[in-house]
This record gives C-alpha cells, sequence and structure tokens, in this order.
C-alpha cells in the first residue's frame, strides 16, 4: 500500500491514470481533483504543467502499515451490456449505478498493445454525453494523449509507437467514493483512485492515490459524464470540505467518509 517518492515526477505517467479527468476538462470545465482543487496548480513535488482537470496523485500521501477495517463497503451494480468500444454500460438509474458508471470511467490500463490513446478514445466515446462530443474534442484527446504515450514510450525504454516491455503497465483502479449530491437524474460524487506503475516484468510496482470530482446524469437510457453535470458538481462541492486522500485500510479513509468499493457477484 506504500508509495515509492519520485514516481510521479513524469507526466506521461501522471496522466496516462488522469482519463476521466482529462475527457471531461474538454467539455470547457475544469474539474476539482488532486490536493488542492486547482487543476492547473501541480501539487508539491509532483508534476508541473498539467491539462486543466487531470486528476493529481497525492504525492506526500503514505498509506500506515496499521489497518483498520472501512466502515463503509458497496457492491457498485455491473453494466448490463458492453458497448462497441469494449466499455461496460447500461447502469441502473440509482446513485449507484451513477457511481459505477463514473468508476467504470475511470478505470484504466495502458499496457502491451493498448495505448492511453486508446482507453481515453474509449472513455470519451463510452461515457462521455453526447452535447459535450465533437470532431474537435475527439481531435484534442487524441493528441494529447498520444503525447502521453509517447512520454511512457519514453520513460520505458522502448521508441515511440512501439509497445510497452513485457510486463509493463500503468492502471488507474476506484477503490473509493463519497457521493456529494444525488437527484433521481443527476449524482456528484468524488472518486478516489489507485494509479499503479510498473516498467517491466522483474520491475518494482509503484503507485499513488488520485482525487476526481465527476458529474454524472441520466440521458438517453443510460449514466453519462456531462459537463454540465460537472460543472454543477463543482458548484455542490464548494459547499463541503474536500475528502482527504487515504487508502482503504486506514483510519481516515474512514474519518474523510469515503466508502469502500467491493467487487460485486
Amino acid at each position: 500500500m506504500g508509495r515509492s517518492r519520485g514516481t510521479w515526477n513524469t507526466k506521461g505517467t501522471w496522466l496516462a491514470g488522469a482519463a476521466l479527468a482529462g475527457v471531461l476538462a474538454l467539455t470547457g470545465y475544469a474539474l476539482l481533483s488532486g490536493d488542492g482543487g486547482a487543476t492547473n496548480s501541480p501539487a508539491k513535488g509532483g508534476p508541473s504543467g498539467s491539462a486543466p482537470g487531470s486528476a493529481s496523485p497525492a504525492p506526500t500521501y503514505r498509506a500506515p502499515q496499521e489497518w483498520s477495517e472501512p466502515q463503509r463497503w458497496a457492491a457498485l451494480p455491473r453494466g448490463q451490456r458492453t458497448d462497441g468500444h469494449g466499455s461496460a454500460v447500461g447502469f441502473p438509474q440509482t446513485a449507484e449505478g451513477a457511481v459505477a458508471m463514473a468508476a467504470a470511467a475511470n478505470t484504466t490500463a495502458v499496457e502491451d498493445t493498448k495505448t492511453n490513446v486508446d482507453e481515453q478514445l474509449r472513455i470519451y466515446r463510452s461515457y462521455l454525453g453526447a452535447a459535450d462530443q465533437s470532431a474537435q474534442n475527439a481531435e484534442q484527446i487524441e493528441l494529447q494523449a498520444l503525447q502521453t504515450d509517447k512520454a511512457l514510450a519514453r520513460q520505458m525504454g522502448v521508441s515511440a509507437g512501439q509497445p510497452l516491455p513485457p510486463g509493463a503497465y500503468v492502471r488507474s483502479t476506484v477503490v473509493g467514493y463519497k457521493v456529494i449530491k444525488k437527484a433521481p437524474a443527476e449524482v456528484s460524487v468524488w472518486l478516489l483512485s489507485r494509479v499503479v506503475q510498473k516498467s517491466g516484468e522483474t520491475a518494482k510496482e509503484h503507485g499513488s492515490y488520485s482525487r476526481t470530482l465527476a458529474g454524472a446524469q441520466w440521458t438517453d437510457g443510460d449514466w453519462k459524464l456531462t459537463g454540465a453535470a460537472t460543472e454543477r458538481a463543482q458548484q455542490d462541492a464548494q459547499a463541503q470540505a474536500q475528502p482527504p486522500m487515504a487508502a482503504p485500510g486506514d483510519a481516515a479513509f474512514n474519518s474523510a467518509g469515503w466508502t469502500a468499493i467491493r467487487e460485486a457477484s
């Protein structure tokens, strides 16, 4: 559960775990994320010059050795089907369904021949509301993700455009959430993610945590991420203190009000 200092000073690695935030940033609404809520200000010891809305890992957080059982657990519902892009969709019209969609949209894996471009565009096409999609936004997503892939390739010692080394990956998984406000057709929520990186089969895995604010809106029979809902989520979040990042098993996870995610059956 520990974190290796310095792992997240590489912009490419950092952005590879921030797909949800990067996609939503293109709607024109900056996200509250990372350590301070100002998305263009790098967290202490973290990367600089980040894209607006990128979820920043917690550069000073270290999980404690002692385990404290999470007080709140949830088995989020699964999507009813898989769409043509390989994403789970068709979540129930409940607050838990909205959180499940947002968590799915922030669960990514860059590994082997699967690139950050692949993951960013998949999330954009599967989870962003139709009103926020455009040819220009799709092009910007692809160009930004391509730069991330190039940075990852350099860091891992391969040529741009080549698969990552065997056993190398960057993965982001949502491990907790905190609902800010919920209604039948809209939910605002903080997501707590664990982002891990391994540069090869024999390399040590390193990781950190990120906190991202998302707004989910019920539209066309499913939950979608929209700029309008995210803007309202920002407004909702201003009335509350941002929950500090803490790993499940840390007593601070409970005091912050996070709910741990249990794998659905």
